[in-house]
């Protein structure tokens, strides 16, 4: 499975636990993720995240053009709710196209939780 991991700034740490808690099964998966997110994985982990641009620099773009071209199988999308985003139109477009081609899209931890142990029989 292909799985991009984003994360806004406040939800870093939140989503390295998450990296750090299915490591083993996020491990047998491509990852990729936008570049402050992934580097922070793969800093934290021996997972290995294939990095785009920062999100405010145009890696929500990337991965939304991703997803498009169907090569992202889940988006795992820590939002921060509470701020707000200088990119958010790109925010948008991102959930936008998970809604138009299908692609399974968990914005807070015990959604990924859930999908992540829906596709693990080992948790």
């Amino acid at each position: 499975m292909r799985i991009a991991l984003i994360a806004h700034d406040k939800k870093k740490d939140e989503m390295i636990r998450f990296a750090k808690e299915f490591e083993s099964y996020l491990g047998i998966h491509d990852l990729f993720a936008t570049g402050t997110t992934g580097k922070l994985i793969n800093e934290s982990t021996k997972l290995k995240v294939h990095c785009y641009k920062s999100g405010p620099l145009g890696g929500d773009q990337e991965i939304g053009a991703q997803v498009a071209n169907g090569n992202l199988d889940l988006v795992v999308f820590f939002r921060d709710p509470l701020t707000s985003q200088p990119h958010e139109p790109d925010i948008s477009a991102l959930l936008r196209l998970c809604d138009v081609y299908e692609i399974p899209l968990a914005t807070n931890i015990s959604t990924a939780k859930m999908i992540i142990r829906k596709g693990d029989s080992s948790c």
